[in-house]
Parts: structure tokens; C-alpha cells; sequence
């Protein structure tokens, strides 16, 4: 069911108390608990219940097994490095090169570094040595600029992404693995049986609507939340669909293991569109994150508000654009979101500048520059929104501080893949609106 409402996050708007130029504040993005599910319909609360416990065993068996080989008077190892996984996991390499040494030294580090629930951390160095015994699953992946009631302020400092999908992890890996096992004989056992660990870990993070956090077992926070920063959702669901079709790197996974998968991409699905916004009675685009139990946008970290996201939304319709035989809820909802990108996009100015340039980041005036769209957009009015590391949320980009100014994508063009993509796919799906159009 689609949802429409008013966003909480705006609650401020145009609050005489408050500087022009702050439009609003953000809340923290609510965890899933115990008594939330309880106000939940009869039917949905057994689900939820029994999918936070399952949370919380193996939040305690991952901490447990570490605590195993931690021995009394044996120095802890330093944290791993902290580097772009993505970076170090390349998965368009030429095939015989997936049969490499240095394959295999990356493929034997990820192996190292899986948790017990079988997923990993972000951020991790995999071209480095293997783990340590007694050393975290995670390098040191806290905030480096904190700000007073960080949204971004774990439970435990010391337990931090242990198990994510956030920037790619876990999908990468499992997907490097597979390539790895396709190419190494040799080692391929071992492999495959990390693939097969990481394939459970998806299934069992998976919320009970289809959709998935950012961190699993649950931290807390904005990390409970539906994620589809990062295409966290999106890249699960095209990681078990590959899965489920039996085909290669992944004819080794068991029967019902394919089974289990091709449900969860039918879930993801149902969940995507769940989530597509009502705005004034019209279905939108997407927010970077929803409210598991409620569907609702919800914020992420202190300037990353619940609004319209474009980047996210765009990486959605391309998802969904890319189903082979798209149901009329498909349809309508790439249609929705290609119809609000055309009447959002911006003409006629530039997002240009830098860190160093005067002036720094900045949206100018420039003859035939477009289309741009903003990074967020406030569900309320769909005009621009842009949110500080303080929770404020502004109208006008200028109005933030330099450091989040100029360390943030405010503005992009990444949906004019989208753009471009939709006429050959209305074409092919809608043959009869093409037709018209070209007439």
C-alpha cells in the first residue's frame, strides 16, 4: 500500500522562532524495538518479533565468538585498515585474471574477514593481510566529524557496520568469491562455502516487508532503517537473483537455497514498491531511507533528511526498468518517477567549485547548463531541501556551513540515465504511449 503524509522532519517549517534561512530541523530516525512492534496489526507483529530476536542471538553469537579469541593477557590486534573495499574487490577484471595469486590472496583475506553471521564490514582493506585471531571484523568506521547527538553515534564504539551493505559491502564480496571460485579450482571449496554463508546472511538480514537495513544484526538508529543508500536493497536483491537462477559463478548453490532467493527478490520488489512516495495524491520518487515498520521516509545521518532522494530514486527506476516482464504496479511506478524528474529538473545553472576554489562549492547561473536536480527534495513543498551536520535543514545550499557545503553531492545530473534509458524502454513496454508520441 502506498503511503502518503506529512513529513515530521518539517514539523519546524517556517518556524518564526528560528533564522530565515532554516526551514526545519531533522529527528533521529526511530530503532526497531520491541515495543514498536507491539503497536503493529495483530498479523505483522509475530514476524517482526521473531526477525529482531534472530537479530539479537546472532548480534550475541558474533560477539561471543570474538570474545572466544580474545585470551587474557594476549594484546588485542590493532583494527584493520581502513581503506575503499570496493576498490580493492575489482569485478571487471578479464576472467583468467580471477585465477591470479592476487586473487586468491584478496579472495583468501575476504574469507578471513566474514563475521560469524556471515556478512562483513564496510571500508576494509582487502588487499591486505588476512585477520588476525582476536582481531574486530571492523576497521574503525566512526564518524570523523561528530557533532553534538550525532545521529551517526553507535551504541558501542566498539561495534560498529560489524555486517552491512552499506558501500557495497558484502554484495562485493560475495560476488568477488564467486568469480574467484569459478576460475581457482583448487581453493574453490573453501570459497564457495563463504558464498553460501553470505547468501544465508542476505536472507536472514531481510526484513519481513522485503526490504533491508543498512546494518544487520541491527545497531540502531537510522541503520534499522529500509536503505536504499548505496542500492544496499537493490544490490541484495540482484546478488540473490543471479543466485537463484542456478546459472554461473553460482550453479553450486543448493536447490532450495535458489528457492529461498528468487522469494526474496520477489519481496524486494514488493517492498520497492511500497515505498514509492504519495506526494499531494501522485506517486513520486523514493527517499534514501524508510521507516521499516511504518514505510515513512526517515532520516539518516544529522544533514541527510526524510525527503525525495534522486540519486537513490534514479538507481531505483534503473532497477526496476531492467525487469524483464514488469507487472502494471511496475509500469506505473517507473512512469511516476520518470514524470517527476522530468518537472524537477533544473535548467539554466551549474553545481560547480570546490574545496579550494573561493567561494567553494556553489549553484550559479549558466546559459544552457541543465538538467540538474537536487540531491534532496522536501516531500511537503518538492522544492530543494539541504540539511547541516547541526539537523537544520535549509532552503538554499548557500545557507549551509563550508565543511558540509563542500563534502556533499548537493547536486547531480545521475538522473538522466534514467532520462535517456526510459524512451527505449517505453517503447518496448508501452508501445501504445511510444506510438502516440511520435505521431
Amino acid at each position: 500500500m502506498h503511503l502518503s503524509f506529512r513529513p515530521f522532519v518539517l514539523a519546524l517549517l517556517l518556524c518564526p522562532s528560528l533564522p530565515a534561512a532554516v526551514i526545519g530541523s531533522s529527528k533521529p530516525a526511530e530503532s526497531i524495538t520491541e515495543a514498536r512492534i507491539a503497536q503493529l496489526l495483530p498479523g505483522s507483529r509475530a514476524a517482526w518479533t521473531e526477525y529482531l530476536h534472530r537479530s539479537q542471538r546472532q548480534m550475541q553469537t558474533d560477539r561471543t565468538q570474538l570474545a572466544a579469541e580474545r585470551k587474557p593477557g594476549v594484546p588485542v590486534p590493532p583494527l584493520p585498515k581502513e581503506s575503499s573495499a570496493a576498490r580493492s574487490m575489482p569485478l571487471n577484471k578479464p576472467s583468467a585474471w580471477y585465477g591470479s595469486a592476487e586473487a586468491q590472496h584478496i579472495a583468501d583475506v575476504i574469507v578471513s574477514f566474514q563475521t560469524p553471521a556471515g556478512g562483513w564490514s564496510k571500508n576494509l582493506d582487502m588487499t591486505g593481510p588476512k585477520r588476525l585471531k582476536g582481531q574486530s571484523y571492523a576497521p574503525d568506521n566512526l564518524n570523523k566529524h561528530p557533532s553534538p547527538e550525532d545521529f551517526d553515534t553507535p551504541r558501542d564504539p566498539d561495534w560498529n557496520y560489524v555486517g552491512t551493505l552499506d558501500n557495497d559491502a558484502t554484495t562485493t564480496e560475495i560476488r568477488f568469491l564467486a568469480m574467484v571460485a569459478a576460475t581457482n579450482p583448487t581453493h574453490a571449496e573453501a570459497y564457495r562455502a563463504s558464498i553460501l554463508r553470505g547468501i544465508h546472511y542476505l536472507l536472514a538480514a531481510q526484513f519481513p516487508n522485503g526490504g533491508w537495513p543498512q546494518v544487520w544484526p541491527l545497531e540502531g538508529g537510522y541503520h534499522d532503517a529500509i536503505t536504499y543508500n548505496d542500492d544496499a536493497v537493490t544490490e541484495a536483491a540482484e546478488v540473490l537473483r543471479d543466485v537463484s537462477t542456478g546459472q554461473p559463478p553460482y550453479t553450486f548453490v543448493p536447490v532450495e537455497l535458489r528457492r529461498q532467493s528468487a522469494a526474496a527478490v520477489r519481496q524486494a520488489l514488493d517492498c520497492i514498491l511500497a515505498t514509492q512516495v504519495r506526494s499531494h495524491g501522485r506517486l513520486t520518487i523514493w527517499a534514501q531511507q524508510h521507516d521499516a515498520l511504518t514505510l515513512a521516509p526517515t532520516t539518516a545521518r544529522n544533514y541527510e533528511p526524510a525527503a525525495l532522494a534522486t540519486g537513490e530514486s534514479a538507481h531505483l527506476l534503473l532497477y526496476l526498468m531492467h525487469l524483464s516482464t514488469p507487472s502494471p504496479r511496475v509500469l506505473a511506478a517507473v512512469q511516476a518517477g520518470v514524470a517527476w524528474f522530468r518537472a524537477n529538473a533544473i535548467y539554466g545553472e551549474e553545481w560547480s567549485g570546490g574545496r579550494d576554489t573561493p567561494g567553494g562549492r556553489h549553484l550559479s547561473p549558466a546559459s544552457g547548463a541543465g538538467p540538474l536536480w537536487a540531491r534532496d527534495y522536501s516531500i511537503e513543498t518538492e522544492r530543494p531541501i539541504f540539511g547541516d551536520r547541526d539537523k537544520t535543514l535549509h532552503d538554499d545550499v548557500a545557507d549551509l556551513s563550508a565543511e558540509r557545503r563542500n563534502g556533499y553531492q548537493w547536486y547531480g545530473s545521475s538522473p538522466q540515465g534514467v532520462l535517456d534509458a526510459y524512451t527505449s524502454w517505453e517503447k518496448e513496454h508501452l508501445p501504445a504511449a511510444h506510438a502516440s508520441k511520435v505521431q
